[in-house]
């Protein structure tokens, strides 16, 4: 596996041997994951999301809050190869130059617009790959083969591009824009620092004109409105997986003061953080096994940050 911002993309297992509650993974490639044994979910809000065993999902760039469940007492395991737009487009171009292949796109769904993730079933050449990506990575040759990486990631973008046209192939395709991938990756990263717009469009490089137009052309909202959202849907997990106080989780989520909190989480929820939390805190990990975070994941330091939510 490879840990180096040069690196050639990278394709890893990931091994959840214990139940570890909601996490924050803030990702800083793009992934393309499948899922072997147990069940994830991605939360937006008060929506969860559920990617089964047997079905292969994208994680763009930026913050998922996520959750992996084991199968009968057995561990969660996971596949995932990460790219930068810059392989991508590599990738492409070969494909390209070399097969005369026409990469078309021509999807475009409220859905996927909006999520920073899709999943779908994987179909018969897809679970092939990954049951064979898997072998691989068994054999110490291919961890440390940059060519072998390479072609088997080319491998699985071909089997993504040659899909008619949907979610998953438009999601992979919208990643050649690098331009578009540093834009988002600078605001994702100030999520919850207490940093002006102006100075969030200074640190693209944009004026403050240009920046609030880019902004509601990734975001499709206002900057202002998007990180409040951001902030919130980061004090309802927290408020429902954790034994914090209110005013702590205000400060860490960013926000000046308590009231000021509470008075826009009742605004979006429709109710004050304390009876949110007496209302879903149990509802959420109904059945859930018990037990604290103990990670077996290689996440390589250039790929994501993985911080625990669940005490």
């Amino acid at each position: 596996m490879k840990t180096t911002e040069n690196s050639l993309p990278t394709i890893v297992k990931y091994v959840e041997s214990n139940y570890a509650g909601i996490h924050l993974l803030k990702l800083n490639r793009c992934a393309i994951g499948y899922v072997t044994r147990g069940t994830k979910y991605i939360y937006y809000g008060d929506s969860r999301h559920t990617i089964s065993k047997g079905d292969v999902f994208y994680m763009g760039v930026g913050n998922h809050y996520v959750e992996e469940v084991m199968e009968d007492g057995r561990s969660f395991e996971e596949i995932v190869a990460y790219y930068t737009p810059e392989q991508l487009q590599r990738i492409l171009l070969y494909l390209n130059m070399s097969y005369s292949i026409n990469i078309t796109n021509s999807h475009q769904c409220e859905r996927c617009r909006r999520l920073n993730h899709v999943a779908l079933p994987a179909g018969s050449a897809m679970r092939s790959f990954f049951t064979h990506a898997g072998s691989y990575l068994h054999d110490d040759n291919f961890m440390h083969d940059e060519t072998a990486e390479n072609i088997k990631m080319t491998e699985l973008i071909y089997l993504i591009i040659s899909q008619t046209d949907g979610c998953l192939k438009s999601k992979v395709l919208n990643n050649v824009d690098s331009a578009r991938d540093n834009f988002e990756q600078i605001i994702y990263s100030h999520i919850f620092s207490d940093v002006s717009i102006e100075c969030l469009a200074e640190k693209s490089n944009r004026s403050l004109t240009s920046f609030k137009k880019e902004f509601k052309r990734h975001f499709f909202m206002p900057p202002h409105r998007w990180f409040i959202q951001q902030r919130l849907m980061q004090s309802r997990l927290l408020l429902i997986s954790t034994s914090k106080s209110i005013s702590e989780i205000g400060i860490e989520c960013t926000f000046p003061n308590t009231s000021h909190f509470i008075k826009l989480f009742k605004k979006q929820y429709g109710t004050t953080p304390a009876i949110y939390r007496s209302t879903h805190s149990n509802g959420l990990l109904t059945g859930m096994p018990s037990g604290s975070s103990s990670m077996q994941r290689g996440y390589a330091a250039d790929d994501v940050r993985v911080e625990s939510i669940a005490l």
